[in-house]
């Protein structure tokens, strides 16, 4: 039961789509909902508080628009939080969420105000000293909001030291509480997302997600089977909020429940299971998929695996519940650079397992990324020709970014090694993106090499037929109008830049 009069928690998630894509976020990329948002705001909820949640992302409003709808609303606390569409780009929407904190601020000075998320978590001492915010929240975050609801109005003495997980100011000191501990309980604290909160009308799958039937990306929806991930990969940092890489799941019965109510509530047919690693544990993805089958749902999901967690014995419940895309994360065609990475696996090892998921009838979106430590012209040359020769459904080109909370970051300062000047510069897809020199390349380099080879690779006959064979004409199309979009870059140096092969 909610508390009557003021509302307590105003949740917003800022809008960084412009930026981070440029032209690409227009029709092409998702648009997401805000699922840590949303899981936020059912814990609170849940505790007697009332919530809200601001989507200026989803609804594409800037700062100004923000700030009025927080004077509009007035707030006990206002709180933005930054992650992203992918688990490593939390970084990339700091730049926003820093515009949004700062007009906030600049217009209503008393308005008490946190930001949290995975890159405060990364850098809370940094984000205190540079954001125009009252509290950085480090670590999950719903222990900390409930903490600070729980105190007296501000404007009455308040004890924060009380408060875990909380960085504030102190007679202009920075003072930082103990992290506060992970939720155990899913099923009862973080057991679905306050779908009710969000204008579920304006989200919509990414492209490729519905190839075939590119006109039905909305409804969409996506959400988290578990938290967290049990691997070391140094290019990652999604385990920052956590303290330590872990894995905690929901229960398939916590998991169909929120099934249920996308389906008959919102009318969802297409879902991202956002989970880092969803192809891990065998039980707890056939006891999901035994779920929707059992419910008879037609569904289009895709979910995030490793090559060395696909089993055949997962393939067919997965195609039989609606799992109709796997996100694989291949990295480089080079074992010495993916082992520079901590992530091991052979070539015939991503062949055997390609030809497996295809005999599923599961489409593949196949991750790789150019500019790793050991990488050289020869190894990014030879992960895009293993690209080419795979032809999955869909690739994703990265280049290597040293994401606070990695290993690659520690890396970088330990090395001076140059990094982006602004937060937004770790998007990918941004003009100001930066990635990481290699120890025989310039970031100029690799930039140019990763948009060469998207193009090599999406304009390609062979991936192109592929495609037309399996989704059709209309399908290819879409592709070629797709790859008319060329990224600006502030940092690509022409006159260096590699011109990846076919």
């Amino acid at each position: 039961m909610t508390r009557p009069g003021r509302l307590d928690l105003l949740l917003i998630n800022p809008n960084s789509r412009a930026r981070v894509y440029q032209s690409l976020g227009s029709d092409l990329a998702a648009v997401e909902p805000p699922v840590w948002i949303g899981l936020m705001a059912t814990f609170i909820r849940d505790r007697g508080y009332s919530v809200k949640i601001l989507d200026a992302e989803a609804e594409g409003i800037g700062p100004k628009d923000v700030t009025e709808q927080v004077r509009h609303l007035h707030p006990r606390l206002a709180a933005v939080i930054v992650y992203g569409q992918q688990p490593s780009a939390s970084t990339q929407n700091m730049t926003a969420a820093g515009e949004v904190c700062t007009a906030i601020k600049r217009s209503l000075p008393d308005q008490p105000l946190l930001i949290g998320g995975l890159h405060p978590s990364a850098l809370p001492e940094r984000t205190m000293r540079e954001e125009a915010v009252d509290f950085v929240c480090q670590g999950e975050g719903p222990y900390t909001l409930l903490g600070l609801l729980q105190q007296p109005e501000w404007n009455s003495p308040v004890d924060y030291s009380k408060v875990n997980g909380l960085w504030y100011r102190k007679k202009g000191v920075i003072c930082s509480t103990p992290q506060a501990p992970v939720i155990e309980d899913l099923d009862k604290d973080l057991r679905a997302v306050a779908w009710d909160l969000l204008p579920m009308d304006k989200y919509r799958a990414h492209n490729w997600h519905c190839f075939g039937h590119i006109g039905d990306r909305k409804p969409y929806a996506s959400m988290y089977t578990s938290l967290g991930c049990p691997f070391k990969c140094s290019f990652c940092c999604i385990n920052t909020p956590f303290g330590k890489p872990m894995i905690r799941y929901r229960s398939p019965d916590s998991v169909i429940r929120e099934i249920d109510e996308l389906v008959t509530k919102y009318g969802v047919r297409n879902i991202k299971m956002a989970d880092e690693m969803f192809i891990l544990n065998e039980r707890q993805v056939l006891g999901i998929c035994d779920r929707i089958i059992d419910r008879g749902y037609d569904l289009n999901i895709w979910a995030y695996a490793r090559i060395d967690t696909v089993k055949d014995s997962m393939l067919k419940k997965l195609k039989q519940a609606g799992v109709n895309w796997l996100g694989i994360g291949i990295e480089s065609a080079s074992t010495y650079v993916r082992d520079g990475v901590d992530k091991s696996f052979g070539k015939k090892d991503i062949k055997e397992i390609f030809e497996k998921i295809r005999a599923a009838d599961i489409n593949i979106g196949a991750n790789f990324i150019f500019g790793l430590p050991d990488d050289t012209l020869a190894t990014m040359q030879e992960t895009l020709d293993l690209a080419i020769e795979l032809c999955p459904d869909w690739a994703n080109f990265y280049s290597a970014m040293a994401y606070p909370g990695s290993k690659l970051y520690e890396l970088a300062l330990d090395k001076h090694l140059p990094l982006p000047e602004t937060w937004i510069g770790y998007s990918q897809h941004a003009y100001e993106a930066l990635p990481l020199p290699t120890e025989h390349l310039s970031a100029s380099t690799v930039l140019g090499f990763r948009d060469a080879a998207f193009h090599t690779f999406f304009e390609h006959p062979r991936y192109l037929a592929h495609v037309e064979a399996k989704f059709g004409s209309d399908t290819v199309e879409h592709l070629r109008d797709m790859t008319k979009h060329r990224l600006k870059r502030q940092h690509l140096d022409e006159s260096l830049a590699a011109t990846a092969r076919s």
